[in-house]
């Protein structure tokens, strides 16, 4: 993964949104599955005339089955030719040929050193969720989750004040080999709406793998009173998935914003992300 266009080539920076529910998340599978990054592809393949050729996206962050983004962001390399040939229309080709459930908003050509993934500085999400009695408003059912239990919103947020900070999230991510669970918890509050939904802001430096909606999961347990407010800093401090520890289902959340330096900081963040982090005072390696 380069940090620049390959000679001959053009960067191009990709605003972007979608409504996840009917995909298998951002990442191309095998097996034909719909997902967000395999549409956009194809949609790009065909406006472009680019045949069999495929121009492959990179994400600032990738997203499971059912989640949403308002604000993603995403970076492809196109060949000069290419894109002086089309820039001018294909933002309005590219809505007519993709899906209504996901939107592209701009195409720019990006700075040097921009790379949507690690050039990133910070991402935010949102996750939504009620406890009315009755249910989901029917037109949000694909956007907020369900908690039949009243909640307490003072007792999450004073919990989610003693995740902040940079933290090992090994107790709320799912591992993968090699990729470290270290990340800095920038900000996780949580606010009630005149018509009764919760919204929870998270952001942080980056997410490991189902870290927000185990996060989510685990301050639901301290809203409606299963938890007291000092059990989700004792499972972060234990190191260790807790079965306690639910994580909840994804269409409550949303990708909201993706944060990035001046330009001029662009090349130096993509090398900084790219290295393997440790807390202070851990041995190396």
């Amino acid at each position: 993964m380069s940090d620049e266009a390959q000679p001959g080539f053009v960067r191009v920076r990709m605003d972007l949104s979608y409504d996840g529910t009917a995909f298998s998340g951002w990442a191309k599978q095998a097996g034909g599955r719909r997902t967000v990054q395999g549409e956009i592809e194809a949609a790009l393949r065909t406006v472009t005339r680019s045949k069999d050729m495929t121009y492959e996206l990179t994400v600032a962050g990738r997203t499971d089955a059912g989640v949403h983004a308002r604000g993603q962001v995403a970076h492809v390399d196109l060949p000069e030719e290419l894109w002086a040939e089309h820039r001018e229309k294909l933002l309005k080709r590219l809505a007519g040929r993709l899906s209504k459930d996901v939107r592209v908003w701009s195409l720019t050509e990006a700075p040097a050193g921009f790379n949507a993934r690690f050039s990133a500085i910070w991402r935010r999400y949102a996750y939504r969720v009620t406890d009315n009695p009755g249910g989901v408003d029917p037109l949000l059912r694909n956007h907020v989750l369900w908690h039949d239990w009243p909640l307490d919103v003072d007792a999450m947020n004073e919990a989610a004040e003693r995740l902040l900070g940079e933290h090992d999230f090994a107790a709320y991510c799912k591992r993968r080999e090699g990729a470290t669970t270290i990340r800095t918890l920038q900000e996780l509050s949580l606010v009630r709406g005149d018509d009764g939904v919760v919204t929870a802001r998270v952001r942080a430096d980056a997410f490991c793998h189902n870290m927000v909606r185990s996060l989510i999961g685990a301050l639901l347990f301290v809203g409606d009173g299963h938890r007291q407010a000092d059990w989700p800093g004792k499972v972060l401090a234990a190191g260790v998935r807790d079965s306690a520890v639910h994580v909840v289902r994804p269409h409550g959340l949303t990708l909201e914003e993706v944060g990035y330096p001046a330009d001029g900081l662009l090349a130096a963040r993509n090398k900084e992300a790219r290295n393997r982090r440790t807390l202070p005072g851990a041995g190396c390696c």
